[in-house]
């Protein structure tokens, strides 16, 4: 312990998907997969889904460093974009702020109180998800136990999504890590079972690394992408999660934005 050092962070969440963040601009932090687990811990740490590091950046306004809570790095996590957008906001009083992440550099700006983060555009060549061999994106030859003919999207990170017929029928705890680490994903997938009444999309999350959670950003854009490219909804719609709903639009530029809170739940410090 005798090199240990506390350090500053902040607890946030949108729609109960809860991050740790960590303000790494003007200083250094370097935290092992170990010590993200660590943090990660409900029990035994702080308690997260996912951990953020903000760093500098000489292309936009942070670099914002995404830790799952297994302690793997990921290219895009939409509610923690937003949370970071908040603070960045106020911070800096500027009327829309850029936040550079390992595979985009994403715009944030309020919207009534909420926070609109455009989350850059779905890719949707098979092996922009990636997966292991050519197959038609709209309609993978896939059957899970129930779950079957899904969609594929990568907003940053690789997404599959299922339409039931009602969601709460399917044990996404015990599907969910199946599809997640499905030999067809080298780089495994977040997992998404949707259901679609008009322009409302009713949907559950397992993510990659973590597991099921309240609430998934990139998810939810990539439910609304997968539910328009069938034609079972518009452009745009309201997507409820467990934990609340989003307002997802899929523009014309095929950029995909999402709108929704970002809640500050407290401030600590821990011993590293």
């Amino acid at each position: 312990m005798t090199n240990a050092q506390t350090y500053d962070f902040l607890k946030m969440h949108g729609l109960g998907n809860d991050f740790i963040i960590f303000d790494a601009r003007h200083g250094e932090l370097d935290l092992s997969s170990v010590q993200v687990q660590a943090l990660s811990n409900r029990h035994r740490g702080v308690g997260c889904d996912q951990l953020a590091i903000l760093r500098p950046s000489n292309k936009a306004d942070v670099y914002m460093e995404i830790r799952n809570h297994d302690g793997s790095m990921v290219g895009a996590c939409g509610n923690m974009s937003r949370c970071v957008g908040r603070l960045l906001l106020d911070e800096t009083g500027q009327d829309c702020v850029h936040i550079e992440t390992s595979s985009t550099i994403l715009t944030a700006y309020d919207s009534d109180g909420l926070v609109s983060v455009n989350m850059g555009p779905a890719r949707l060549n098979w092996q922009d998800i990636p997966l292991t061999h050519q197959e038609d994106t709209l309609c993978i030859n896939m059957v899970v136990g129930p779950l079957s003919s899904p969609v594929c999207v990568n907003m940053g990170n690789p997404h599959v999504v299922f339409i039931v017929d009602d969601v709460q029928t399917v044990d996404l705890a015990k599907w969910g890590p199946v599809v997640e680490t499905h030999e067809i994903f080298p780089k495994h997938a977040n997992v998404s079972i949707i259901s679609i009444s008009g322009d409302r999309i009713r949907q559950r999350v397992w993510e990659r690394g973590t597991g099921i959670t309240q609430a998934c950003g990139s998810g939810a854009c990539a439910a609304l992408v997968a539910a328009a490219r069938l034609s079972k909804t518009g452009r745009s719609a309201t997507v409820e999660l467990d934990g609340g709903p989003l307002q997802i639009t899929w523009l014309e530029d095929d950029t995909v934005e999402m709108a929704g809170p970002a809640t500050l739940v407290y401030k600590g410090s821990v011993v590293i």
